[in-house]
């Protein structure tokens, strides 16, 4: 795709979000929905404005990116590596296959409550509740890319006396790493919307929260501002893993 028509696609997604917007202000002007429920985009941009220069709403935000990111971070870890230990390893998987197809479809909003009897309404509840929900994106992905290592690459490895570490980091990461990466990307998709949820359940401090008390206020304003900062929170964090994968993948463009 061309670079015109890279912009060409940018300006009508743009075009969209404003006639989305107009629409937006539309019903509230016209007051198909209830001030009360549905106010306009001009009032909940006031309310994110002032939430953010004289209110706490800043606050919040960080708790809830510093959740998210710590969340995101510790799934990822073990989610590597385990998945590598199991997914180079045709034992490790049979003998774990039957565990992990029983935890996968666990939904994480089930293990609050075990989480909440273990760990109480404290930050490592949340902790580990996103690390839980997060983890089963980047396990699931880095198994299937260690599973897909290309075996022509492991003779390499044995005719060149690689050890098993070092086939590890020089062969099966690098092949599996657009698996891993796709894998990371959903887990902070899945972390934010596990930190939002814990924080209404919790009640620490942080967006769901400042949802939650806006919405039990009926300060529709309040709830829309932080509904709008959710959303751009969502958009640059995935905007940003992803320019990170894209230049983390660049080796394969130079590949071709």
């Amino acid at each position: 795709m061309s670079r015109a028509q890279v912009w060409l696609w940018r300006a009508g997604s743009l075009v969209v979000a404003a006639g989305f917007v107009w629409l937006w202000q539309w019903i509230a002007n016209n007051r198909i929905v209830s001030p009360v429920f549905l106010p306009g985009p001009d009032r909940a941009w006031s309310a994110l404005q002032r939430g953010l220069t004289t209110g706490d709403l800043g606050a919040k935000l960080l708790g809830t990116v510093e959740r998210m990111i710590w969340g995101w971070l510790i799934a990822s870890l073990i989610g590597v590596a385990l998945g590598a230990a199991i997914g180079s390893s045709a034992r490790l998987k049979t003998y774990l296959s039957p565990t992990l197809e029983f935890l996968r479809p666990l939904p994480a909003s089930a293990v609050i409550p075990v989480a909440i009897a273990l760990l109480g309404l404290s930050d490592a509840m949340v902790l580990s509740v996103i690390a839980f929900g997060a983890l089963w994106p980047v396990l699931l992905a880095t198994i299937h890319g260690f599973s897909v290592v290309e075996p022509r690459l492991y003779e390499v490895a044995r005719a060149l006396n690689l050890s098993r570490l070092s086939t590890i980091a020089k062969i099966s990461i690098p092949s599996a790493s657009p698996d891993i990466l796709a894998g990371m990307r959903l887990g902070l998709t899945v972390a934010l919307i596990l930190a939002v949820v814990c924080e209404m359940l919790a009640g620490r401090e942080g967006l769901g929260h400042w949802i939650l008390l806006a919405a039990r206020s009926f300060r529709a304003p309040d709830l829309y501002a932080g509904v709008i900062l959710l959303g751009a929170l969502g958009y640059v964090s995935s905007f940003a893993i992803g320019a990170i994968e894209k230049r983390a993948l660049s080796w394969r463009d130079r590949a071709r």
